[in-house]
């Protein structure tokens, strides 16, 4: 049974994946913590922590409400900074066999650039994934994602700086998402991740105010599956790169159903915060699925949805 997946197949580096099974930027930290119940190196990929020039504090507190079916997090890309990731984190993640993709945030375009040029050859790094998808920051962000031409100028900037694989990814916040894919595909994409979170807010009552200290944030688990779900659909069939999902998914089921409407990959975010293991729990059950199925490689279900 072969669950390998290549993300980056146009780019010299490549980005091998022994399966399709990411966690999500924000909610596996920089994968180098003690307390996971499980053997990191069993994953796809890691992507960690959304990374500036700078270390950034964040936004105010309280950051994080439940909602009715998923999470409102206004966490604000808090982070160590660049150089601290490249003294600090590539070094241990040199000695891993899992991949490790670090996720760039920046308020300026040049700064996205300078990002990159800075981890490009960092030994531990294996890709990039360009955050111009956050709505949880003041500048830059999602206000890059909105428009295809903004998001191009992002991608473009960043091919040019680096020799790594880039994927790119995307904010639903938008009209057409097709339209965007497309732009960033043609920008110099290896591959694309979508979505990143829905905004979205809530009201104390009794107090009369938001609740979150930012007053708005990102809406994420199984209450934006179907919009992530469709969003990859409509992505897959407008580009010729892979794609990787993310949003809601939980169960080995809701990922497979991602890679049946076109991706290659998926990324487990919010579930992993209730469940530690489920990452894990959604590679064995794949592995499952294929077995019962009589499938040899992932790659038959990749798109089996949209033929």
């Amino acid at each position: 049974m072969n669950l390998s997946v290549q993300l980056a197949p146009k780019n010299e580096c490549g980005l091998l994946l022994a399966n399709p099974v990411m966690t999500a930027s924000g909610t596996f930290g920089y994968g180098t913590e003690d307390d996971h119940p499980f053997d990191i190196q069993r994953l796809g990929a890691i992507v960690c922590k959304g990374t500036t020039l700078e270390p950034w504090d964040g936004n105010p507190q309280p950051r994080i409400i439940e909602t009715a079916g998923g999470m409102l997090n206004s966490i604000g890309l808090q982070n160590i900074g660049v150089d601290a990731v490249i003294k600090e984190k590539a070094p241990v993640w040199a000695k891993w066999q899992v991949p490790v993709i670090v996720n760039i945030a920046s308020e300026t375009v040049d700064d996205y650039a300078r990002l990159a040029g800075l981890l490009d050859g960092v030994a531990g790094v294996s890709a990039l994934e360009v955050n111009i998808s956050c709505p949880n920051i003041k500048a830059g962000g999602a206000e890059f994602g909105a428009g295809a031409e903004s998001a191009a100028r992002v991608t473009t900037a960043v091919r040019k700086a680096t020799s790594l694989p880039v994927m790119v990814k995307l904010t639903p916040n938008v009209s057409d998402i097709a339209c965007i894919a497309i732009a960033v595909a043609e920008a110099g994409a290896d591959a694309i991740s979508l979505i990143n979170t829905l905004k979205g807010m809530a009201i104390d009552v009794d107090r009369r105010k938001p609740l979150l200290g930012s007053i708005t944030g990102g809406l994420s688990g199984p209450a934006i599956k179907p919009v992530a779900l469709a969003m990859v659909y409509e992505a897959a069939e407008a580009v010729d790169i892979p794609l990787i999902g993310c949003g809601g998914i939980a169960t080995a089921a809701d990922a497979i159903e991602f890679i049946m409407a076109g991706a290659s990959a998926v990324q487990v975010g919010t579930a992993g915060m209730g469940n530690p293991r489920a990452p894990v729990d959604v590679i064995e059950g794949i592995e499952k699925f294929m077995l019962k199925e009589g499938i040899d490689s992932i790659t038959e279900l990749i798109g089996a949805a949209r033929r």
